[in-house]
């Protein structure tokens, strides 16, 4: 986040009213920042205008890198490098291979997805989280709305969020 960064927060108590309020700000042209909610809102996202996730495409990615690397594994460990006839079986049966090459396959996928939202997200372990308001962690939704990002002006999108039916129009500076 910039220093110096200007927002207006509008406090809401219903999820109903954020809803309604975010089509409203948004259909008035105003960027929204984030909206912060205690607990996950069915509908919020397409509100928003939020794209569907590229997260399944990495899983995908990653999940195909490891069944690749499990069978690559299997077949030089048993086939090349140390064969073993094992139960009268070939050195390199697919068979056998199936369930290291499942499991290889979900722990890659699901270890490179966390990887992946975390470099996406910015998530640090040494990063300070940003609270606009202490109450979206109980009971309050709040719309944070960046005065830089908009050609509007404070007064007016003041005004607009207020017509919404916030509880509480406020504003914070993050310097």
């Amino acid at each position: 986040m910039a220093t110096g960064t200007n927002y207006i927060l509008g406090v809401y108590g219903d999820e109903e009213i954020v809803l309604k309020a975010i089509k409203r700000i948004r259909d008035a042209g105003i960027k929204i920042h984030e909206v912060f909610s205690p607990y996950p809102v069915h509908g919020m996202d397409d509100a928003l205008g939020y794209k569907r996730s590229r997260l399944p495409r990495v899983a995908f990615i990653f999940g195909t890198l490891g069944f690749a690397l499990a069978l690559l594994m299997q077949y030089w460990m048993l086939g090349y490098d140390w064969q073993m006839i094992i139960g009268g079986k070939d050195f390199a049966s697919l068979p056998p291979f199936i369930p290291v090459t499942f499991e290889l396959t979900v722990l890659l996928s699901a270890l490179g997805m966390v990887f992946t939202f975390f470099v996406v997200s910015d998530l640090k372990p040494y990063k300070r989280p940003v609270i606009f308001d202490r109450r979206i962690t109980d009971d309050k939704h709040v719309i944070a709305i960046d005065i830089d990002e908009n050609s509007i002006g404070k007064e007016e999108i003041s005004g607009i969020v207020a017509e919404t039916g916030a509880e509480e129009i406020n504003e914070k500076i993050f310097e």
